[in-house]
Parts: C-alpha cells; sequence; structure tokens
C-alpha cells in the first residue's frame, strides 16, 4: 500500500470504529452491503442490505423498470449489473436490434464452434457495434434512476480467437495478418494480448459514456467491474484486463467474484492434487487486494452461501464457512456482496446427503446464513494484523493469463503450479502470504515486502519500468527470490527483452543484469546487491508442490532469507490464522501441516457459524475448520442495551432507561435467532408483527454473559421487538 491509500484508510477506520461503538447492528454505512438479483422482488428473499444490483435488461415492456421501482420501494439503493461479454442479448444477436444477425460476432474455437453462454447467446467478440448496444442498456438504467453501473466478468476465453471479427481486430490493432494462437508461444501471447486490450477498450468507452450521460442529466453514475479473481482466470484459461482497470479513468472499483465454485479448482501440494478451499480463497481474495490497494479504488467482497454447481446443502455449508472466514481475514476491506442469486438460495432445491429428492434450504442453514451476512453490516475495518510473519509476498502480473493455452513444446504448468507453488507451502506453514501485481510497482506496491518471490515460469514482464524498480527496490534492502529454469517456450516471444536493442534470451537477464549479478543459464546462488540479497533457484515453483516433500527445501530458502537476509525477526511457523475486527474474532486452522494439532480460544465467545448462537467460554478449531465468533470481552459499549448477532436486519432502534425496543427484518419463511446485551433479565418480551403477537422459539436468559437469546420468525415487513427491565 502506498503512503496516501494507507491514511484512507485509517481514517475510515477511525470512523467506521466510532460508529460501531455508537450502535453495533444498525449502525449505517453508505453501501456497505449489497447482492445482485434478476428476480422481481420477493420478501421470501428479502436480505436486507443497502444495495440491490437489479440484474439485466431483457424486455420492451418496462419490465426493467418495474423491478427497480420495486426494489426502491422496500428502502433499497437501486443500482444496475450486467455482462460485459455475455448477457440476455438476443435482440442483439438475432437481429431484433439492428434488423442484422451477429451471432458471427461470438468467439470462436479452432474447431469453428462459437462458445456460447446460453441458446442464442454466445460470448461476444466486443465489436464497436455490440458497444452502442450496450450504451442503450446503461442508458436506460440511468434514466430509471440506478446509482452505478456494474459490467460483469470482461471474459474472452483463450481457446477462442477463430473469428473473422478476432482477426480483424488483429490486423487493426498489429498491422499484421491475423496468425492462429496454435502455430506458435509468440502467436498464443499475442492473441491473450489482443483479447485483454480488446476489454479494456470496450470499458473504458462504456464507462466513458456512462460518466458522461449521466453528468448530462445532473448525476454522477458509478461504475464498477465484478470479476474473478486473475488466479481464477489463469487457471480457468481466460482472458480479462484484471489489474490495468483499476488506473482507468472513471473506474470506481470491483467486486471480487471469489466463492466456492473458483476456489474449490484443485491444487497440487505434496504431490496430491484436491480441493484446498479456504488455502485458495485467501489467495484469490488477496490478489484482488493487492490489485486494488495502491489505486485507492473501492472493492467490495463476494460470497455465495451455494454455487453455480450441483452440490449437497452439507457440501455449501462447509465452502460457504470457509469462503467467508477468508474474506474476513482481510482487515482493510469492510464492503461486501452479500450474496449473488438470493432467489435460487432462498427458493431453489438441492440435494442432501442420504436424501433422494432434492430439498430446500434448511431452516438452520438459512438462519446460520443470515446471522453470517447481517454481522457483515457492521463489519469495521481494522488496524490490526493477522498473526504470522509478515512481509512476504508473491509477485503477480496480468501475463499470467497470456500463457495457459494452449500449450507448447510439452511445457504444462497443470492447475497453475508455478504461482501455486510459491504461495501453498506458506499458508500451510501459517504465514500470512500476500500478494503483489507487477502492474502495481511504480505505485509504492513494495512498500510492506521484506521478502519477495517471484518467478517468470508462469508470467512475462510487460516492461522494462517493472525490472527497473524491482532492482531499485531490492539495492534498498529488498530480498528477492527468484525460482525459475527459463525454460519455457513463452521465454522467447517477440516481446521488448528481445527487440530493438535488447537481446536478451529471457527477460530475467535483463533483470539480472540491472541487479548487477551473472548468473548463468543452469547455475543459481546467493548475491548481495547494495542493502539487498538476491536469491537464484534455478527451479521451476511447480516442482515445489507436484511433487512430496518438494516445499521442504523451498521453506528451508524462505526461513533463510526472511531471518538473515531480511533481518525481519524469526520465522514463525503454525498451522492456523487468527484476526481480532472489533469484537470479531475469526480463525481458521489449516490441515496438512507440520503442527496437526486443534487450536483452542478461551475467552467468552458468541459463535456466529452456530444457528443457535451459544455463549461459550472455549473454542475448540480442529485443522481444516474455521470459526467465527462475536467477542464478549471486546465489546465496544459493555453498558450500552444493543443486538451483538441477528439472522435479521436490525433498525428503528429506541432505547429507554428500562425499555428497548426495535424492528428485526429478514426473509418471510425463516427463523430469526438474536443475541441482546443488557442489564438484567427482561421482565417482559413483547414480539409482535401486523399487530398479532408472535410465538417465541426461544426466549432464554444466560447470567453469565448478560444477554438475552430470542428466536421468532421472520417477515420481510418487519418484526416489533419490545423489551423492559
Amino acid at each position: 500500500m502506498n503512503n496516501q491509500w494507507t491514511k484512507k484508510w485509517w481514517v475510515v477506520a477511525v470512523f467506521a470504529a466510532t460508529m460501531y461503538a455508537a450502535n453495533p447492528v444498525s449502525a449505517q454505512f453508505l453501501q456497505k452491503t449489497s447482492f445482485q438479483a434478476s428476480a422481481p422482488f420477493n420478501p421470501d428473499f428479502d436480505i436486507r442490505a443497502d444495495i440491490a444490483m437489479v440484474y439485466g435488461i431483457n424486455d420492451d415492456g418496462g419490465e426493467f423498470e418495474k423491478r427497480v421501482k420495486a426494489y426502491r420501494d422496500q428502502g433499497y439503493e437501486v443500482q444496475f449489473m450486467t455482462g460485459i461479454a455475455w448477457g440476455q442479448y438476443k435482440d442483439y444477436f438475432l437481429g431484433e436490434w439492428d434488423g442484422k444477425k451477429h451471432l458471427d460476432e461470438g468467439q470462436m474455437m479452432q474447431n469453428g464452434q462459437t462458445i456460447w453462454h446460453g441458446e442464442n447467446v454466445p460470448y461476444i467478440v466486443p465489436t464497436a457495434n455490440f458497444l452502442r448496444y450496450m450504451k442503450t442498456h446503461v442508458k436506460r438504467a440511468i434514466d430509471a434512476g440506478v446509482t452505478a453501473v456494474y459490467l460483469e466478468e470482461p471474459e474472452f476465453w483463450a481457446r477462442a480467437g477463430y473469428s473473422e471479427v478476432f482477426k480483424q481486430a488483429w490486423q487493426k490493432y498489429y498491422g499484421l495478418p491475423w496468425m492462429a494462437q496454435y502455430e506458435s508461444p509468440e502467436a498464443t501471447y499475442l492473441s491473450s494480448k489482443l483479447k485483454y486490450q480488446l476489454y479494456f477498450d470496450a470499458l473504458k468507452e462504456i464507462f466513458t459514456y456512462v460518466k458522461s450521460y449521466s453528468k448530462s442529466v445532473g448525476r454522477n453514475v458509478n461504475c464498477f467491474v465484478p470479476t474473478h479473481s486473475l488466479l481464477n482466470y489463469s487457471a480457468w484459461q481466460i482472458v480479462s484486463p484484471e489489474a490495468s482497470l483499476a488506473n482507468l479513468d472513471g473506474m470506481d472499483g470491483y467486486i471480487a467474484q471469489v466463492w466456492t465454485g473458483t476456489s474449490r479448482e484443485p491444487l497440487f501440494y505434496n504431490g496430491v492434487m484436491k480441493e484446498r478451499v479456504f488455502e485458495n480463497a485467501f489467495l484469490e481474495y488477496g490478489s484482488m487486494v493487492s490489485m486494488t490497494a495502491p489505486t485507492g479504488r473501492r472493492i467490495y467482497f463476494l460470497t455465495d452461501p451455494i454455487e453455480d454447481r450441483q452440490r449437497s446443502w452439507d457440501d455449501y455449508k462447509l465452502n460457504y464457512q470457509a469462503t467467508f472466514t477468508a474474506q474476513l481475514l482481510y482487515p482493510m476491506v469492510n464492503y461486501y456482496e452479500v450474496m449473488p442469486w438470493p432467489n435460487r438460495i432462498y427458493k431453489g432445491k438441492f440435494k442432501v446427503d442420504g436424501m433422494a429428492d432434492k430439498q430446500p434450504i434448511a431452516p438452520a442453514y438459512a438462519t446460520q446464513m443470515q446471522v453470517m451476512i447481517n454481522s457483515l453490516n457492521s463489519m469495521p475495518l481494522s488496524g490490526n494484523q493477522l498473526n504470522g510473519s509478515q512481509g512476504i509476498s508473491v509477485l503477480l502480473g496480468n501475463s499470467m493469463m497470456f500463457q495457459r493455452f494452449p500449450t507448447h513444446k510439452s511445457y504444462d504448468d497443470p492447475q497453475l503450479s508455478n504461482f501455486y507453488g510459491m504461495a501453498v507451502p506458506l499458508l500451510k506453514h501459517g504465514i500470512p502470504v500476500s500478494t503483489v501485481h507487477m502492474e502495481n510497482l511504480a505505485s509504492n506496491g513494495l512498500k510492506d515486502t521484506k521478502v519477495l518471490i517471484m518467478s517468470y515460469a508462469n508470467m512475462k514482464p510487460s516492461s522494462a519500468r517493472q525490472h527497473e524498480l524491482l532492482s531499485d527496490w531490492v539495492k534498498a534492502g529488498g530480498v528477492l527470490l527468484y525460482y525459475g529454469q527459463d525454460n519455457d517456450p513463452f521465454q522467447q516471444v517477440k516481446e521488448w527483452w528481445n527487440t530493438g536493442s535488447k537481446k536478451y534470451n529471457a527477460p530475467a537477464e535483463h533483470l539480472f543484469e540491472l541487479l548487477g549479478i551473472d548468473v548463468k543459464a543452469n547455475t543459481g546462488g546467493t548475491f548481495k546487491v547494495g542493502k539487498g540479497t538476491v536469491y537464484v533457484i534455478r527451479q521451476n515453483p511447480k516442482e515445489i508442490i507436484m511433487t512430496g516433500n518438494g516445499h521442504q527445501s523451498f521453506m528451508a530458502t524462505v526461513k533463510q532469507a526472511y531471518e538473515t537476509a531480511a533481518q525481519a525477526g524469526k520465522l514463525i511457523i503454525k498451522n492456523n490464522f487468527v484476526l481480532e475486527r472489533g469484537p470479531y474474532t475469526i480463525a481458521a486452522v489449516l490441515d496438512e501441516s507440520d503442527d496437526r494439532k486443534p487450536i483452542e480460544l478461551n475467552g467468552q465467545y458468541i459463535d456466529l457459524f452456530d444457528p443457535q448462537l451459544p455463549v461459550l467460554n472455549k473454542k475448540i478449531i480442529a485443522p481444516n475448520t474455521q470459526a467465527y465468533l462475536y467477542n464478549l470481552k471486546h465489546l465496544p459499549n459493555k453498558q450500552k442495551v444493543q443486538v451483538l448477532a441477528s439472522a435479521a436486519r436490525v433498525t428503528n432502534e429506541q432505547l429507554g432507561k428500562t425499555n428497548y425496543r426495535f424492528v428485526a427484518k429478514s426473509p418471510d419463511k425463516t427463523i430469526n435467532t438474536m443475541r441482546i446485551l443488557m442489564p438484567s433479565k427482561p421482565a417482559n418480551v413483547k414480539v409482535t408483527q401486523a399487530g398479532q403477537t408472535l410465538n417465541l422459539y426461544k426466549n432464554d436468559w444466560d447470567a453469565g454473559s448478560k444477554t438475552l437469546l430470542l428466536s421468532f420468525d421472520n417477515f420481510s415487513q418487519g418484526v416489533n421487538i419490545d423489551m423492559n427491565w
């Protein structure tokens, strides 16, 4: 982070803490939580976030405007989201918009087949005509009164690039005849660079229009890009603009689309490939933070209580807890998209282990999920750091997406192991590794890094300037670990390091020259450079995790670099991560670590992963599990009557000397469980809805914590709670 950005979030953190102390549940943070929905408003999934992102315009009958009005009438700030690479655009593709069919603008593979997102809806090559069409959508949304536009998932498949419109774009951009990407590494690299540029230019044009048009009608509509992480797009062989957008004029921020579906992508470790959801989610969220932090752009973190693929409710719950925990371990982010498609979650049916028929969401899971998402409305920023040795980073670059497909000369990078090989072993040893984007080096992206680990086995630098910045950082005292044999076929693509006056066989040769070290092709070594140190290890990072015990020598090198060259103190090896954020304690214990023991937290906690909200004096967290706790000993105002945790949004609070009343809103047909801090056991508790007294499932006083546990049916229009003592 640069100093300016750090100051910004510290100011916000102080403000957040002040607001939280005043009222932890109902404190309003403008645009803090959101969800996206294509379905019209329905009280059965009225989850009471701040923002409803109304998805898609696909009709001529005013249905979009009706959806916008319905959510606005329920008190939501209403914004607009739609796909930029795909969407319900049949009127465009089938010729209803301008009288001409445009199915030929779809992304095409080598075999001549189009890549489809749905029936008659291909993934699009963003042509000038398509962008004119998209402007009519955002104009209509602005006219309907939305306050922000989200153009999600600017995706160009790596396996595409064979359509006539893409060939024309190639000729225009490069001034050269099109080359089939399977022919050579250079053709693959150039094809991906063009795909990257096409969507960068597309977003730039539409966002410029959004800003210009909204200004012309006396408003300022914000622009966001919901996008998968660079890690996921690279793993899934998709090209997208990613980090470059952070410096785009008119671009206000991102939604980090990380959830079970992305994070369950299998990873290698210790020679075994399997799902490692928490670890992957932690790295995905981290890559999004490092992409945006130096620019000061806002970022929302997404989680999803289910996912696109059909799995069981039990599977969804375990992985939701893992991804939810991972996002909370980044204390510099406190904006959240709490879920996509709430209608799918509340109205859908999925498998239950041991049952033949698919089932709707279990009441207990709905309650737990609502406790979790409502806690995000009051989640504070924090200056606390994750426990463990700080200052170890892995270098990332957008070019990771450029050499994923097709492979050449039998060189492969299974499951993106040339990146994960440098990161997963650190996580497994309890080290809170961060990532640094090459594209942000000029924005003081290495400010908090003591040891930087990098490789060009999986990516390439986009400019010589990036090497100059790395060299300056090392000479000022940084420690660089370079892993790689520099033998992949993309080392020789026609790029800046081997054109004009530069004649390097591999980009690392240019970096080593700036560092003043002589590294032969097949040898490594340790080199003192200015105040810093460079380790060159002639091993491709994928070997670290794709072979049994391959991480041991890697960890030994990291330990030496950290403790001696970086002089950062002893490298702490453990199997857990714990973070305090205001009254919230977030913890995760890793499996496959040297230490296989659970961790034990002692104090007084409310367990927020348990729909019954029990008060615990001890929490034991086993390996490969996580915990989300409300720490009663860290209450911001222990003398104030307040709702500490709830499966409903609390509003309209009124507090007297011996009386407390409020309104709780959450989806119909769900059950609210809430725990309330009070000076003594209440003499009377009255819970009503529309003038009718509701049955209380729980009305339990806990003298040790001075909290009352209430449980009753939720209602979208609100339940009135009135109590005195």
